[in-house]
């Protein structure tokens, strides 16, 4: 039987997150139930229920960075069983056979991944209904797009991020091969960069935090950076010229791109995660004369995204979580625009 469930949802771009029940679907042979401990505050999700990318569909149930503890499973699972602590990130589906998820990269799904939340629902109890994500008790999710959860249950609060903040900045780390030797860069001390730091650390990287705020020096150095440049300070820019293989950007508002291509080695590579709502100017010439280039990344596939829990596990890497109860959420969007935490909010389900 359907589950009835509880959660907190919008109406409307302009209007709170409030108390909201709908009903989960009933366990199929190959689902996962989940009961929510935590879920995550992304920026997505305040992106997306205020309608800012013009693709919000209400009532909005947002969270896609979801932990908690599996409750039931259907007569075909196989890698999961109830009692096992679990976590649901960005997907909960993907066509299967294109030629990115036959590679094991479902975030690129040519016909488009089904969203943990705000995407058409083909498995919904009421027919149009769209996903619903995890600000609310329970999920059930294909066993194909569950991940297993490697740290202690009393971790979960800090574990809830890594499903999007830790993927990420993980999936680009690895694609670019960052590890032992290698000078890495990262822009902006945030949600996303507290996160690429620790990374990059427990990889064996020299880690340089590049931002405009001088207070954020103490931290970048307890996180794991090296190395700690203003992006204001041109001499510091110069002094450092030419010494980075690779520069994560986690900054999602307008700024500079030329003195970032400054510093990287010949070959480097300039990814960008952080996604600023106007074009950024790209001169030309810093790449051409250095062979540099200029990339992007989105999340992981659903394997990646395994394998950075379970290096997460292996490394005690946590998210720095601010832990809020369901009513403060509106609270905390705000907080979140303002930039007002370190580093992400974590949501106890148990207050909802």
């Amino acid at each position: 039987m359907p589950s009835p469930t509880r959660s907190y949802a919008t109406t409307a771009a302009d209007a709170p997150l409030k108390p909201f029940k709908f009903e989960r679907r009933d366990v199929g042979p190959r689902d996962v139930a989940i009961d929510i401990a935590y879920c995550g505050i992304c920026h997505s999700d305040i992106h997306y229920v205020r309608n800012e990318w013009g693709s919000a569909v209400y009532p909005a149930v947002p969270g896609h960075e979801i932990a908690g503890r599996i409750t039931a499973v259907g007569a075909e699972v196989t890698r999961f069983k109830a009692g096992e602590l679990a976590g649901v990130g960005c997907m909960v589906d993907a066509c299967r056979t294109c030629a990115s998820c036959q590679k094991g990269l479902e975030q690129y799904c040519e016909g488009g991944a089904t969203l943990t939340y705000g995407s058409p629902d083909a498995k919904a109890v009421r027919s149009g209904e769209p996903t619903y994500g995890g600000y609310s008790q329970r999920i059930v999710v294909d066993q194909d797009f569950v991940l297993k959860i490697g740290h202690d249950a009393a971790q979960l609060a800090g574990v809830a991020p890594l499903l999007c903040a830790g993927i990420t900045t993980y999936s680009p780390l690895r694609h670019w091969g960052v590890g032992k030797g290698t000078k890495v860069g990262v822009v902006g001390l945030g949600g996303l960069g507290h996160m690429a730091v620790k990374l990059a650390h427990a990889m064996g990287a020299e880690v340089t935090m590049i931002t405009r705020s001088k207070s954020k020096a103490a931290d970048a150095k307890r996180l794991g950076a090296d190395q700690f440049v203003l992006s204001g300070d041109d001499a510091a820019l110069a002094a450092r010229r030419g010494s980075l293989d690779f520069i994560l950007d986690t900054v999602a508002a307008a700024h500079d791109l030329a003195p970032l291509f400054g510093m990287l080695k010949r070959d480097g590579t300039l990814t960008m995660v952080g996604a600023p709502p106007e074009p950024l100017a790209v001169g030309m010439f810093p790449l051409i004369l250095g062979r540099k280039a200029l990339a992007g990344s989105l999340i992981g596939g659903i394997a990646e995204t395994q394998e950075m829990l379970d290096f997460c596990a292996m490394h005690a890497i946590v998210s720095d979580v601010e832990v809020i109860p369901m009513a403060k959420v509106n609270e905390a969007f705000d907080r979140v625009v303002r930039s007002d935490v370190k580093y992400r909010f974590s949501i106890d389900m148990a207050t909802l």
